[in-house]
Formats: C-alpha cells, structure tokens, sequence
C-alpha cells in the first residue's frame, strides 16, 4: 500500500489549497480514505473522511463549510480542497485508508498513512 500526498505550501490567511492522495497497491474503491493533520506541539486530529462507493462525506467541525473533501475512483484518488484558510489550519496533513472500525473518524481505524504534506497559512 502506497498514499502520495501533495499540494501543501504556503498560502495567506484567506487563500485555497487542494491537497491530493494518490494511493495505489489495494482496490481503492472498497475503502474509506480520510485526511487527517497534525500541528506543531499538537496530537493528530482528524479532518474528513469519504466511504469508498458511496461517497458520503464527514467533516471536523473546525473545518465544516470550508473544506471538501473527494475522491476520484478511477484514478485511486481522494483531494481535500481547502477554502477561507485560517492561520490555524497551518500543519501537516496526512491522507489516510480506513483498515479497522472504531469509527471513522477516530485514528485508530486508519492502518494506512501517507508522509504528509505541509501547508502554512501565513496571517
């Protein structure tokens, strides 16, 4: 199993960013993905998930009506597109597969992780 995540940087306070997660080596629709991030001095915190055909979506209140999160099935990809970026959205975020239920939106259900992309929002 592979997850390649890309897209962060350095954007203003305000600004967009899409993140992407190319994941290969399992059949990419039978799973939920999920986006989670981790800042400087903080625990890793989850940010959204989408189930695998169906699609539905779940969001981190922090982040609710600003973020997106999708996938394309057919190019075993999830993107997180990130709008109205706020200084404390700044840290590293890690695209993650759904492997073990305790929820899906607790960290331990995610056996699989990306390296993290970093995005900075500056103020």
């Amino acid at each position: 199993v592979q997850l390649q995540a890309s897209g962060g940087g350095l954007v203003q306070s305000g600004g967009s960013l899409r993140l992407s997660c190319a994941a290969s080596g399992f059949i990419f629709h039978n799973y939920a993905m999920a986006w989670f991030r981790q800042a400087p001095g903080k625990e890793r915190e989850f940010v959204a998930h989408i189930r695998g055909v169906i699609g539905t979506t779940n969001y981190a209140n922090s982040v609710k009506g600003r973020f997106t999160i999708s996938r394309d099935n057919a190019k075993n990809t999830v993107y997180l597109q990130m709008n109205m970026l706020k200084p404390e959205d700044t840290a590293v975020y890690y695209c993650a597969r759904h492997t073990i239920n305790y929820g899906l939106d607790d960290l331990r259900s995610y056996g699989d992780w990306g390296h993290g992309t970093l995005v900075t929002v500056s103020s």
